[in-house]
């Protein structure tokens, strides 16, 4: 499997693997910008943008945008980030022109209708309720609003409903005019796909459009505090981060190790003691999230209100624990999961597709799958009980909490046992 990378002279950049024994592509348009690239009172326009790709273009409706992909047994789909816009599809290896023609369609021609922004407003609407109904989603936008105040990062990519409502054609294309410039826009696919043929599509579809002067996102600041909502809930909620290096940053990999042999698995700290051995909940684990400029050790759990104290302070204090004496065998067991979740994830192609778009983005190439494993490869348990030290310790952090919290620990406390 061979990776290939052309870029038009307008700057559009195609990437491509073709994987051999299979018969069917995935192919998609990414956009590089998200939730981060907005103004504040564009906050939820990237995300509204992706609804109303598929509303209809001057060539086909939003019916007929369903039924092409779907009458060859086709997938069609978009999602929002904070820094990337998705538009993907997968198709069997002879629809895949078809594929590339609709998704160039829904982004170079669409109506942005005003009946059709109404009914995707309302849809939209609904999607933020259901949002603010699911705890242990809704308290992940708090943090994030908590790491990062006022500033495009740490804003909902929802959007808020008064700024949703106020939203029209004009702003919709204000941001296609500001954000999907020709070097905003990575084509790439995997599966069966033949490269030159998907440069010559992108050349006849994309190659008339004009390069723009991207507009840079905001570097990030964490700033951290907490955010304390109490309601009837059966289960407090708790999401706890702390700040941590960028996907750029040498520390990312470290990171990364880390997270997972704290909270990453059933046989991770933070499993083991509050789940296993003390039952005091029955989800709770940790994640880490890299951004360009910045990143999040997260932890996350639910439990009853009055247990929500104890499971607080044994979190920080493994923290703590995980910091003085992870062993070699952590390490090496986090290491095995890191690398079997890259290369299990790369199985298939929109996997594939995926990582070749974002490692475009990031690096301009995408480094071979070995170069990234011997970065893993090359961690040691120095580095992480370094990167745990300074999260236990010293990183900034910040928490979030919903339900009933009411006796839960500030964010001050856990600060104060974190020096201890």
């Amino acid at each position: 499997m061979t990776v290939q990378l052309a870029t038009l002279s307008n700057g559009l950049r195609i990437v491509t693997e073709r994987m051999p024994g299979l018969q069917s592509a995935s192919v998609g348009l990414w956009v590089t910008a998200g939730g981060r690239h907005e103004r504040p009172e564009q906050n939820g326009i990237a995300h509204f943008l992706e609804h109303m790709a598929f509303k209809g273009t001057g060539r086909r409706s939003a019916l007929q945008i369903a039924e092409e992909i779907e009458d060859v047994g086709g997938y069609i789909n978009a999602y929002t980030s904070r820094e990337v816009t998705a538009y993907y599809a997968r198709v069997l290896e002879a629809d895949t022109a078809l594929a590339v023609d609709v998704l160039a369609d829904i982004l170079r021609n669409p109506l942005f209708e005003e009946r059709e922004i109404e009914t995707e407003r309302h849809v939209i609407l609904q999607e933020i309720g259901q949002a603010h109904d699911t705890p242990d989603d809704i308290i992940f936008d708090w943090l994030q609003e908590k790491a990062y105040p006022e500033q495009a990062l740490g804003r909902t990519i929802l959007g808020e409903c008064d700024r949703v409502r106020g939203f029209g054609r004009d702003d919709l294309t204000a941001f296609v005019d500001e954000h999907y410039g020709p070097d905003q826009l990575i084509l790439s696919a995997a599966g069966a796909v033949d490269h030159d043929t998907l440069v010559r599509q992108a050349e006849a579809l994309f190659g008339d459009m004009t390069p723009r002067r991207a507009l840079i996102a905001d570097t990030a600041r964490f700033h951290g505090g907490e955010a304390r909502r109490t309601k009837d809930l059966e289960q407090a909620h708790m999401a706890l981060a702390f700040e941590a290096p960028g996907y750029r940053d040498p520390a990312f990999y470290a990171a990364q190790i880390y997270s997972i042999a704290l909270g990453g698995g059933m046989s991770s700290r933070l499993f083991q003691e509050i789940r296993e051995k003390r039952g005091l909940c029955y989800t709770i684990f940790a994640q880490n999230g890299a951004y360009a400029d910045t990143g999040l050790t997260t932890i996350y759990a639910g439990t009853s209100g009055e247990e929500m104290p104890e499971l607080a302070h044994l979190t920080v204090d493994e923290m703590k624990r995980a910091a003085e004496d992870m062993s070699d065998a952590e390490v090496e067991r986090a290491r095995a999961q890191m690398k079997a979740g890259l290369l299990m994830g790369l199985e298939g192609s929109s996997s594939r597709a995926e990582r070749m778009a974002r490692m475009v983005q990031i690096w301009g190439e995408v480094p071979p799958i070995e170069r990234t494993v011997e970065r893993i490869d090359a961690v040691t348990r120095a580095d992480v009980l370094a990167f745990a030290q300074d999260q236990a310790r010293t990183a900034g952090a910040a928490l979030a909490l919903y339900g009933p919290v009411d006796g839960a620990p500030t964010l001050e406390q856990l600060q104060e046992r974190r020096a201890a």
